[in-house]
């Protein structure tokens, strides 16, 4: 219930509070509902159901793209934000366009000066974007133990 007053000249100075005797209803979520939408309100990429929207998936530079959103993302462990997936997207669609120039590279056996700086500028702003969420390449322990260094030594 509302109480709403008037005050007009065209009213000749009536100021009296009227009562409106109805409600305000609403459809959206109250207290800890705030936030949790249904998901079957969410779009298909929040779904995890589609990679890109009008997109079949199914091709080799799209199946690249979503292996490589999911190897960076078990890089970053098991608490990965929303932010950074999308850092990591960004980052995993330049490398496979950096990949792409590198075969164009391979198959012409050289690289003109303007994909070049295409590849230069992609692949600082992949390595810009891997670092800020905290992704970086880790030294694996390629030291043989005690035991298979012996081994290798004898059967030299």
């Amino acid at each position: 219930m509302f109480r709403i007053s008037f005050s007009s000249p065209l009213l000749g100075g009536y100021d009296e509070p009227e009562i409106l005797r109805y409600a305000i209803t609403s459809n959206w979520p109250k207290g800890a509902d705030v936030g949790h939408a249904k998901s079957k309100g969410r779009s298909r990429i929040s779904n995890g159901k589609a990679l890109l929207h009008g997109v079949d998936g199914r091709s080799v530079w799209a199946r690249r793209f979503r292996d490589l959103i999911d190897l960076h993302i078990q890089d970053g462990g098991s608490d990965v934000s929303e932010a950074k997936r999308s850092i990591i997207r960004r980052a995993s669609a330049l490398e496979v366009e950096l990949e792409r120039l590198e075969a164009k590279f391979a198959l012409a056996g050289e690289a003109d000066a303007a994909d070049l700086d295409l590849y230069q500028r992609a692949s600082n702003t992949m390595r810009r974007h891997l670092e800020s969420v905290g992704l970086e390449r880790a030294a694996r322990d390629v030291t043989p133990s005690l035991g298979e260094y012996l081994d290798q030594k004898g059967a030299a």
